[in-house]
């Protein structure tokens, strides 16, 4: 992924780069780590944090990660850093990386069939541990935040120079059908191959047995191909009246996990088939003529058909008119002219600030990442609170696992439940937002890099969108005696990026406010995945949208880690979990009249205890604290989730989905931070036979929560039964939570938001301070 230079569009200005800052050019001060102005809690006294224990945590660690020797300890403070460094230890792969890693790794094959076969799934960043992160972020990166570092006597050791990023890469070879996973080391110096020799070396590399990697694009093209030009099935498509293989839609679908005949031993693909209607309409929807009855599996090693079968004559559902979706060619309505144009501008430019990949705006600040899997990463999200300076939230926030479910259990629907990011990957499917109003305003985008099947890189430009948005009123509050009124307007600062798996489209969006709160969001749209009937049919499980056409129920499920670290400095570990629940009084002297009810807490101890569901009913939430910092009342410090719309599998136990999605059954996890522990159906859901495996496996060791590196695994999801104004195209429908403060501020801090009156604003304002002169006159 790459900053990309901003873009002017109908619908957007431009904005000047920002030219990064070199490293600092006298020597910094150490850090003062004394206590906060508030204190800490009573209960819990803060260890010391220049102790020795403390020093050799956060330091020792970088200097044994470097390869040169580390410059020698200073007894005046942080030594002069002798040259600046060029990426950020979060920043995403650039192309020239992605480049030089692949090279590496084909370098390294044994001998040229085995370099030949090797199809490169996946190259992203090794994510450097917590202590460089804040090293980087210390002395090496602007802003420079020496405080991220504890004092000592004679000042912190910090070396000349961090320590080279690492790439990982998932291998496929072709030729054998393994799955190997490569860990190669970048020189600093990476712009050019220099004459085609790789600059990487090699540090590790492991075979995975029993494994499926991902599907990547070049395989579901090739499987196309192999299916339209496969005699029998051409003949099964002339059954029903198609001879233009160039109408035929070939989606080929992962097989899941429901019997030993999907092992992971071959790579394997159940297709479902569409067929447009006209050849000269490259934007019809196609997704309007599923064609059913006919059984395909598909080896995508050697791309060959394995089983084939024309099991049920189900006739092409006809042509509907109201297929189409594209401006001025849908049947049976007009495109609408009524609306005027809205403009959306900021004559001064825009309120945030980037530098490279670092984002501030307002009081926050964070750091942007991107990879083929999970898409769109915020890195260090922190809030700088005046006198209390950089207080962080989250070390790094991701939505990692999608899990969609269908409730038809006829074939094929029954074996709909698309793993979108393990299986396929929601950052590879992402798409450009340079064309239409994906975003409005002025906005700052980002490219990004992947590799391809071969090992190529392929860029897709204003990949993310970074821009900021009026939110309506933030809060408002009139003194009727007086007159008097107050009112903030709300903004909101939003990342977000748009991906499109087969027939759907997912929005994945993160806001930040001005009140302090993180929202996550997805907006799905798209169009909805069909099932044809037979004539005068129709179906339980699922609605019928046109003549021989319907929709079946689904579910959409979502799973947000959030790796937090609230109040935490580097190398802290001192975060719990409450849950809260709102409990009614029980009758008697403390309820007369039965009108009592309070909220309760519960600690969640372990990591089998912290798994939990939603509950309306007892407007349940579950609160993040710092175990030993205080607000100005003595309360612990923290951020509270708070949950959305929700909702759990509609699905028996023994679904077979749920052996590698039993993550699902629970809307709540919370688990002791692991490096390793990243993805909650383990890192190869594809074909995976193992039951459990993944963040249910990694709850049932029952580390204590009491006061630990905290990492909150959020499922979240919506039922879809669909409707007829679902179709062609399904209007947004959204699903999240927020993250609000919990006593984390001292008061709010919409206080210090600007009114951002208009013109119109003033002058009403100016009647209002008329009445109330009036009024205090007669007071």
């Amino acid at each position: 992924m790459a900053a990309a230079q901003e873009k002017a569009t109908p619908s957007t200005c431009c904005l000047a780069p920002t030219k990064s800052a070199g490293p600092a050019a006298a020597v910094m001060a150490t850090a003062d780590w004394t206590d906060r102005s508030n204190g800490v809690h009573p209960h819990h006294k803060r260890t010391s944090s220049g102790s020795s224990a403390t020093i050799a945590t956060l330091i020792q660690p970088i200097v044994d990660e470097i390869s040169e020797p580390s410059a020698k300890a200073s007894t005046k403070g942080v030594q002069i850093l002798t040259r600046a460094q060029t990426s950020h230890p979060l920043d995403p792969l650039s192309a020239a990386e992605i480049s030089v890693a692949v090279a590496t790794v084909r370098a390294a094959g044994p001998t040229p069939e085995v370099r030949d076969s090797m199809r490169f799934m996946e190259v992203v960043l090794l994510e450097p541990n917590k202590h460089v992160v804040a090293l980087a972020d210390a002395y090496f990166f602007p802003p420079f935040q020496p405080s991220l570092l504890p004092k000592t006597k004679g000042g912190p050791v910090i070396p000349t120079k961090l320590p080279p990023r690492r790439a990982r890469l998932v291998v496929y070879n072709k030729r054998s059908n393994e799955t190997s996973i490569w860990v190669v080391e970048l020189s600093e110096v990476h712009a050019a191959t220099r004459g085609g020799h790789h600059r990487g070396k090699v540090i590790s590399s492991e075979v995975v047995p029993e494994v499926q990697p991902p599907m990547d694009a070049v395989e579901y093209a090739e499987c196309e191909a192999v299916v339209k030009d496969y005699p029998p099935f051409r003949e099964a498509m002339k059954k029903r009246g198609i001879e233009d293989m160039d109408l035929v839609m070939v989606d080929a679908w992962c097989v899941g996990y429901y019997s030993d005949a999907d092992a992971p031993s071959r790579r394997l693909a159940k297709p479902l088939i569409f067929c447009r209607t006209e050849s000269d309409c490259p934007m019809e929807n196609g997704y309007a003529r599923p064609v059913e009855g006919i059984y395909v599996v598909v080896d995508m090693q050697n791309m060959v058909i394995l089983e084939f079968e024309d099991r049920k004559m189900v006739p092409l559902p006809p042509a509907d008119p109201l297929r189409n979706y594209t401006s001025g060619e849908t049947r049976g309505g007009v495109d609408r002219s009524d609306m005027k144009p809205l403009h959306i501008i900021q004559p001064e430019g825009p309120s945030f600030r980037v530098n490279g990949y670092f984002v501030e705006w307002q009081k926050w600040n964070f750091r942007i990442g991107f990879n083929p899997r999970e898409g769109l990463v915020i890195y260090s999200v922190a809030y700088i609170d005046g006198s209390r300076g950089r207080r962080p939230v989250a070390h790094r926030m991701s939505f990692v696992e999608m899990v969609v479910p269908y409730g038809d259990p006829n074939e094929p629907h029954y074996r709909k439940n698309a793993f979108d990011a393990g299986e396929d990957g929601l950052g590879k499917n992402s798409h450009s937002l340079k064309k239409g109003c994906d975003c409005l305003g002025y906005i700052k985008y980002f490219d990004a890099h992947f590799t391809n099947f071969t090992g190529g890189v392929e860029t897709i430009e204003n990949c993310v969108c970074l821009h900021e948005e009026d939110h309506g009123i933030l809060w408002k509050h009139q003194d009727w005696r007086t007159g008097l009124a107050e009112v903030r307007r709300s903004r909101r600062l939003t990342v977000s990026f748009i991906c499109t798996v087969a027939n759907y489209e997912y929005g994945f969006f993160w806001h930040f406010y001005q009140d302090g709160k993180i929202e996550a969001e997805v907006k799905l749209t798209g169009i909805l995945s069909l099932g044809a009937l037979q004539p005068g049919e129709s179906r339980k499980y699922g609605t019928t949208i046109a003549p021989g056409l319907y929709a079946p129920v689904h579910q959409h499920f979502f799973v947000a880690r959030m790796d937090m670290a609230v109040d935490c400095r580097p190398g802290e570990a001192l975060n719990q979990v409450v849950e809260v629940n709102v409990k009614v009084e029980e009758p008697g002297p403390n309820n007369i009249h039965n009108n009592a009810f309070y909220a309760e807490e519960k600690l969640l101890k372990s990591e089998m205890e912290a798994m939990r569901d939603c509950d309306p009913s007892s407007a349940r939430h579950w609160i993040v604290r710092n175990t030993r910092t205080v607000n100005r009342t003595g309360q612990l410090t923290g951020f509270k989730l708070v949950p959305g719309l929700n909702g759990l599998p509609l699905a028996g136990e023994e679904a077979k989905f749920l052996r590698r999605a039993s993550f699902l059954k629970h809307n709540l996890w919370v688990t002791a931070y692991k490096r390793d522990e990243m993805y909650p159906g383990g890192e190869f859901p594809n074909q995976n036979p193992r039951l459990n495996e993944g963040l249910a496996t990694w709850a049932k060791q029952n580390r204590p929560l009491e006061e630990a590196d905290i990492v909150l695994w959020y499922v979240f999801g919506i039922t879809h039964i669909p409707r007829l104004e679902d179709w062609p195209v399904m209007p947004v429908e959204r699903v999240g939570f927020i993250l609000m403060p919990h006593g984390f501020f001292n008061c709010s801090p919409a206080i210090d938001v600007p009114p951002n009156l208009s013109d119109v604003d003033l002058k009403e304002n100016l009647v209002t301070k008329a009445v109330q002169n009036e009024i205090l006159a007669k007071l």
